[in-house]
């Protein structure tokens, strides 16, 4: 029987995109799914190290680790050291509920000049740095694909989506990177 504990990464050995727009698989990472009251974020956020957001369609960050507001009292928390988030909000003291999505989820990196038009080729939503700036953060869809979006950059994107939708969203991007190079 194979051990279950040790999982091939969705994307392993894979590159994509074109020179606008490059395709990089994200390292493992740790990601909870977290929900809380307000009354629990100052605790929360104290005993995980990053200040949860409490407005629409923003993060925050403190070094690799990362707070994305997806609800009024939900957020996206990703590690990207791998460490214990659920030991880390269990040590807060508030009434919360954590679920490791570690294994669940993955990432791609998107970046260069044409990220936006990458994404656009899948995505609905307005990426335009005006009204998506560095740091916004969504839940919405690629294709056909529930996805996490975070700007970290000017031309660079941290698309989280499910493992199993993870073959066919790089394959839509790959297709839209190179788009996005003509």
């Amino acid at each position: 029987m194979a051990d279950q504990a040790i999982r091939k990464a969705p994307l392993a050995g894979l590159r994509g995109g074109s020179h606008a727009a490059i395709l990089t698989p994200a390292a493992p990472a740790s990601r909870i799914s977290l929900r809380a009251g307000k009354d629990a974020v100052p605790a929360l956020s104290a005993a995980l190290g990053v200040t949860l957001p409490l407005r629409p369609k923003t993060s925050a960050s403190s070094g690799k680790r990362h707070a994305l507001w997806l609800g009024p009292d939900e957020w996206l928390v990703i590690d990207e050291d791998d460490a214990d988030l659920m030991a880390a909000a269990g040590s807060s003291g508030a009434l919360h509920s954590a679920v490791d999505v570690s294994h669940r989820n993955t990432a791609i990196i998107v970046s260069g000049p044409g990220a936006e038009v990458a994404i656009n080729s899948g995505c609905p939503q307005d990426l335009s740095l005006g009204l998506f700036p560095v740091g916004a953060c969504s839940r919405t869809i690629f294709g056909k694909a529930e996805i996490v979006l975070l700007r970290t950059a000017e031309d660079t994107f941290r698309l989280e989506c499910w493992r199993s939708f993870a073959p066919f969203v790089f394959g839509l991007l790959s297709e839209g990177a190179e788009d996005a190079a003509h």
